[in-house]
This record gives C-alpha cells, structure tokens and sequence, in this order.
C-alpha cells in the first residue's frame, strides 16, 4: 500500500443484505414469542369466560308469581310468551332469552301487565293445550302475535330451526278464527268439512281434501301456496288463515272448486270457478 509493495487476498465476500434479513428474523421471533406468552389465556381465564356464558343459560323469575322467565325479559322491548319452564331453556338454548312463561292454563297478572306494556308473541304448543291457552291469552291479554309449534308437537321439543320458523310465521291475535254465530251461517257445506274446521281453530294449518272430502294431506299455512302448486286431485282446501289472491289464483289453476278460510283478504277479486267461503259463513248441509 502506499509507495511500499502489498499483496491481498480475499477471504470472504458477504452480502450485508442477507446479515439485515437474519437479524429482523431473529427480532420477528422474538416479538411474535413474547406476543404469544402475553396475549394467549391462562386456563383460569379460559374457565371464567365458559363460566359466565354459561350463566346466559340461567332460569330466572319474574314477578310475584316467580314465573320462568329468560334474563333478558325486562330489557326487551319485545317479548316471548310460552307455556312452560322447559319451553323457556329450549328457546335459550337457541339464543332467545326475552322470554317468560305462563305456568299453566289461567295467565298470571304478571303476563297480562307485561303483554300491556311490551310487545308480546305468543308462542304456544301444537295441541288441544296450546288451542285452550290461545282462547285465554285472546280474552284476558294484549298478546299481539300469534305463533304455534307444528301440529302434535310441543314447544320444547322444537329444533332452533323450526322455534324460528314458527316465529317467523306468527300472525296478529285478531286475524284467530273465533266461533261463528248461528244466525249469520250462510253457506252450507258437509259435515265433514265442518269437523275439519274444528280441527284446524288456531293452529295456523290448512287440510287438503279430495271429492270424496277424504285428507290428502295437513300442513303449515306458510307452506299453503308452494303446495297447491304441486298437488293433485284436491278438490277443497280448509285452513286457518287469510285468502288471497294468490291462494285463488293457484287453486284456480288446479282446479279446485273450494276454499274455506278464517278470513277473506279485501284485495281478492270474486272467482268464477273457485268458492271461497269463510268460517264464519259456514253451516253444516
């Protein structure tokens, strides 16, 4: 070097990039380890979260009667009415905790308060039980809507499927059949289909009957439209619920001859080919 000779040699060649990258690795490691010990949770912790979800599950009471009731009832400002406690843990269990139940066929003075100041649906099972409460809740109550568990089944024995299904489907308490009065019975009709309308009061159900008035099959109200769509050989339709247009228009096109109903819809236009009759129209021939 300088003005004296020199000789070099190479030893090593480093890439002072790949160095940089092995020490944010190295750092990376260190913050992702120390990220991981911190945030992750002890099994303490882990068992006082499961504990106070499964709180959620608890049955509470409400009012002077101590009725069955989810805990969030009185925070809700729209509210479920079933028939019992089991009732009550199967619709928790599915997430609906703005629930309270009557305990029995006479309604408590809590409900009727609760039902004044809260909007209120039924949810009733689907027998000759749940038909007697519905004519309870309609006389002593402010219940609002109207829902039923399918046909022969009960509340607490319902899918979360199906309980969302039967609330999704409710209906306004008004729109119930109510037994007619004799001296407005104006159409008369077999006495087979007479029975069928006993059958059907308050269950939101329709009966399909072929001529010889024989049930071809018994099914949802909701599911009425779809149905006729793909039946055959009906030849009268029953069920607890409103006519409408569509019904008519459907039933038209397949050629059925009758359709007795709770309730005739204003917007349906008269038919031609189709009879539409309403419960409180009906007299036995």
């Amino acid at each position: 070097m300088g003005p004296c000779a020199s000789k070099v040699t190479l030893e090593k060649i480093e890439d002072v990039r790949e160095a940089r990258r092995k020490i944010i690795i190295d750092r990376a490691k260190e913050i992702l380890h120390k990220w991981t010990i911190e945030s992750m949770p002890s099994v303490d912790e882990v068992f006082k979260e499961v504990s106070e979800t499964l709180k959620l599950g608890k049955v509470e009471k409400y009012g002077p009667e101590e009725l069955p009731a989810g805990p969030g009832l009185e925070s809700a400002k729209e509210i479920v009415v079933v028939e019992g406690r089991a009732d009550i843990i199967n619709l928790m269990r599915c997430g609906l905790l703005n629930t309270v139940a009557l305990e029995g066929a006479k309604v408590p003075e809590a409900i009727k308060k609760l039902c004044k100041e809260k909007e209120a649906t039924a949810l009733l099972d689907g027998d000759r039980g749940g038909d007697l409460i519905l004519k309870e809740l309609q006389q002593v109550t402010d219940v609002k809507y109207i829902s039923r568990a399918p046909r022969g089944k009960e509340v607490e024995e319902l899918n979360c499927k199906e309980i969302f299904d039967a609330l999704e489907a409710k209906v306004p308490i008004q729109e119930q059949y109510k037994p007619p009065k004799k001296e407005k019975l104006k159409a008369e009709v077999p006495k087979e289909i007479v029975e069928t309308i006993k059958t059907l009061e308050g269950t939101l159900e329709a009966v399909l009957l072929n001529d010889k008035l024989e049930q071809i099959e018994r099914l949802p109200v909701n599911q009425l439209a779809e149905k006729l769509q793909q039946a055959e050989a009906v030849d009268t339709v029953v069920f607890d619920g409103i006519i409408t247009q569509r019904i008519v228009d459907v039933a038209s096109e397949k050629n059925i001859k009758r359709i007795i109903a709770s309730r005739l819809s204003d917007a349906v236009k008269p038919s031609l080919t189709v009879q539409l009759v309403t419960f409180p129209d009906v007299a036995e021939g």
